[in-house]
Parts: C-alpha cells; sequence; structure tokens
C-alpha cells in the first residue's frame, strides 16, 4: 500500500470518527431531554388511576364502578370490588380514610340519585359525611357528624361476630349489654349532627346525644314556619318555640 493510500485511509477513519461521536452525543442529548420533559396529555380515558407513593403505597384511587376498588383495612379486605364510582382515599398506612363517590339514573322514571363525600376515623369507619340522596320522589342534603369508639372496626366487628354465633337465652343478651358497654355504651356509629334539608323540605340543625337521639331541633320548614325543639331521651318535645305553651297543655 502507498503512502498516499495509507494518509487517504486514515483521513477517512478521522473522518468516521468525528461523525460517530457527533452524532453519539446527539443522541444521547435529546434522549436525555426526552427523559427529563414531563409528558403531557391533552386528553386521556381511563378506567382506573392508582396515584402511589414511591414505595408503592397506595394513597389515591380514581375509579369507574367496575373497576372501583374493595375496603381495605389493618391490610384486610372487608368487600368485593366495584359498586363505587369516584374517588377513594387512603391513608399513610394503606387503610381506607375516606372518599368520594357518586351515582345517579332514573329507574322506571323515578329518579335514583346519590352523591357522598366522607372522611373515616382512622382504623375506623366515616365521620363526616356531606351527601346528597333522592329516590322513591324524596331527596335530602347536608352534612352528618358520626361518633365511633375508640375500638378499631375490626375488632368492634369481630366481638360482634362472636356474640352473634351464641344461642339465644340470657347469656347472649348479657354479652349484647356488655358489648355496648365495652364501647362506652353508646352505639357503634351515633350519629351527633345533621345540617342541611331533610325529605320533609325542610331545613334543619339536628343535635343528638350521644346515643343519636335528637335533644336539640332548630328547623325552618316548608312553608317557612321556624320553631326549636327540646326533647328528651325517647324523642318526645317538651318545650317548643315560638308554641311552647301549647305542647305543655297537650302533656298528660
Amino acid at each position: 500500500m502507498t503512502d498516499n493510500g495509507t494518509r487517504r485511509e486514515i483521513r477517512i477513519l478521522k473522518a468516521y470518527t468525528v461523525l460517530s461521536t457527533t452524532l453519539l452525543g446527539l443522541f444521547s442529548l435529546t434522549a436525555f431531554r426526552r427523559a427529563s420533559e414531563k409528558p403531557h396529555f391533552e386528553e386521556i380515558s381511563v378506567e382506573r388511576i392508582n396515584l402511589v407513593e414511591k414505595d408503592g403505597r397506595v394513597r389515591l384511587v380514581i375509579a369507574n364502578e367496575a373497576r372501583s376498588p374493595a375496603v381495605v383495612l389493618s391490610g384486610k379486605t372487608l368487600s368485593k370490588p366495584g359498586g363505587r364510582a369516584g374517588l377513594i382515599f387512603y391513608n399513610d398506612e394503606g387503610d381506607e380514610s375516606g372518599g368520594l363517590i357518586f351515582r345517579g339514573r332514573k329507574v322506571n322514571g323515578v329518579v335514583s340519585a346519590g352523591e357522598h363525600l366522607s372522611f373515616d376515623r382512622y382504623g375506623n369507619d366515616q365521620v363526616i359525611v356531606l351527601a346528597y340522596q333522592e329516590d322513591e320522589g324524596k331527596h335530602s342534603q347536608g352534612l352528618t357528624i358520626v361518633d365511633r369508639p375508640p375500638q378499631t372496626y375490626l375488632e368492634i366487628n369481630a366481638r360482634r361476630d362472636t356474640i352473634k354465633q351464641m344461642p339465644e337465652g340470657p347469656a347472649k343478651e348479657a354479652a349484647w349489654k356488655q358489648w355496648a358497654l365495652w364501647q362506652g355504651g353508646a352505639p357503634f356509629g351515633a350519629p351527633r349532627l345533621f345540617l342541611g334539608r331533610d325529605t320533609r323540605k325542610a331545613a334543619v340543625l339536628d343535635l343528638k346525644d350521644q346515643y343519636g337521639n335528637s335533644r336539640l331541633r332548630l328547623a325552618v320548614d316548608s312553608l317557612g314556619a321556624s320553631r326549636i325543639e327540646f326533647l328528651n331521651d325517647s324523642g318526645r318535645v317538651m318545650l317548643r318555640l315560638p308554641d311552647s305553651a301549647s305542647v305543655r297543655a297537650r302533656s298528660p
């Protein structure tokens, strides 16, 4: 091979090396820019989205009715999946802690609908509920505050299921009483407050005791008449304003 031929091959090799290095750098820069850019979608259609932490813990699920998740508490699945389109919230431990669900349709020409935003007590069921409900031509909407006992949902249900399996008799009745006392003597989910519009078309503030019994009720009915009622633990009106005199006259 002549010196001229060798020099020509060396020049070609240098040119190839420079070109390859340049193309490799361009490809690397383009790939880096694409990897660092956040994807942008004008519109997407999905049946379910799971929002998770870096370690995989689920914090929020957005799903249609068929793909909505089962209820999970303390790592245990308490229901079948499906049946509640909307958003489900999860706490740091992966337990369900509330959600926003919604439905609505006409059945034989009658509306059956509802929207429900709730927040759960830790290890327990919902304690704050903002809801609208409509069925059979009647509807209500409002805010409900619910008491829950200090025991967890799973602890209460386990003890309840044990009592259910007992034979009928004094021992079972005593067990139910002890079960109630164990929870503080109040029902598992005693409503304490309702503020909203009831099915009788009245605007109502209803305050209840630890057993869920109405004790003080302020209302403006569908005709615009207002009243304040004080009730005993049996639900009997003991004093009504402004017409308390007529209530006392009817009392035995």
